[in-house]
């Protein structure tokens, strides 16, 4: 009999540090086989819009999400069949024409902003995580991101952190603190909480009990 891959859903604030941590998880368990499935991939198609139209996309909503194809994904990949694992082209906000061929494995970890805002796809998994870090941290690093990697101005970042994701983060993102299993605040740098998150995943793939 096929053993059930272990799924981890690892959710928190923008920037709060969930790449750290699945960073972490993944450097442990790439050896035994091991998948990220990241949500912003799964941002809608939006090549029905103008550009203009797509520039007022609010990302950092639920709706901005195609969360049924991600769901339909990891059960596929829960059943080990394998998946085609969109990409999302940021510069012309829309979803890009290339996918990513993605096997089966025996933890799939499913990271990003929203990942336990639904209740279908919180019952994919094992080991549901909220990364908790400090509002001002988040802004910082969002600003240094976003400046280096995306060519934005700190203003523009800024202007959409207040009109946004700040709001946002309070409605939706941060009441989904209470679905998870463990709270790991700072990110990667708290590696007690990362020890005791592998222990789990090694003790649930010895067994492969679920949750």
């Amino acid at each position: 009999m096929t053993k059930r891959p272990v799924v981890i859903g690892i959710a928190g604030g923008s920037c709060s540090g969930k790449t750290s941590v699945t960073r972490a998880v993944y450097e442990v368990f790439k050896e035994h086989s091991v998948v990220v499935i990241e949500q912003d991939y799964y941002y809608k198609d939006q090549a029905h819009l103008t550009f203009d139209e797509r520039l007022l996309t609010n990302y950092d909503h639920p709706f901005a999400f195609d969360t049924d194809l991600l769901i339909e994904h990891v059960t596929s990949l829960i059943d080990r069949k394998p998946v085609q694992k969109p990409v999302y082209d940021y510069v012309n906000h829309t979803r890009a024409e290339e996918v990513i061929a993605v096997e089966p494995v025996d933890v799939i970890i499913v990271e990003g902003i929203l990942v336990l805002e639904d209740e279908r796809l919180r019952d994919l998994m094992n080991i549901k995580i909220f990364v908790d870090t400090d509002a001002d941290l988040r802004i910082i690093r969002r600003i240094q991101r976003d400046i280096k990697e995306r060519g934005r101005t700190a203003d523009s970042v800024i202007d959409q952190y207040l009109s946004a994701v700040r709001p946002m983060h309070n409605l939706f993102i941060e009441p989904t603190k209470r679905h998870a299993h463990l709270i790991i605040p700072e990110g990667g740098g708290n590696e007690v909480a990362i020890d005791l998150l592998i222990t789990k995943i090694k003790t649930i793939l010895e067994s492969n009990d679920v949750m």
